[in-house]
């Protein structure tokens, strides 16, 4: 097994973790609405129910840009392919951080407000 063949299958493997990790965090999302529903209010239900799955979509998402990350050892070194990957990784990026604020209430970068640390 050459080294790209290597990198190649670790690849896969963060980047199959990542579907996994968007799979079954829509699942347990899904389960726990479902459950939640006849314990709940249906507007609170839908919320925790959002925020499981969005979290689930950010964790999945930080897993396929590692992914790319891992990749850019085994890409042949031409704009063309530089400039794809790269666009690749801020798109995720942009989708986790806009998620997260969706989800979170904040950016990743800002303190969260007093009260915000049982979320």
């Amino acid at each position: 097994m050459q080294f790209t063949d290597a990198i190649s299958l670790v690849v896969y493997a963060i980047e199959g973790a990542g579907v996994a990790v968007v799979i079954i965090g829509a699942m347990y999302a899904t389960l726990s609405f479902v459950r939640n529903f006849r314990r709940m209010t249906e507007g609170f239900a839908y919320q925790v129910f959002r925020r499981q799955f969005g979290r689930a979509i950010i964790l999945g998402l930080e897993f396929l840009i590692a992914g790319d990350i891992v990749q850019t050892i085994i890409v042949t070194a031409s704009m063309e392919n530089v400039l794809i990957l790269g666009l690749i990784v801020i798109i995720r990026t942009f989708l986790s951080m806009t998620l997260q604020l969706e989800v979170e209430g904040h950016w990743p970068w800002q303190k969260k407000a007093f009260g915000e640390h049982n979320k």
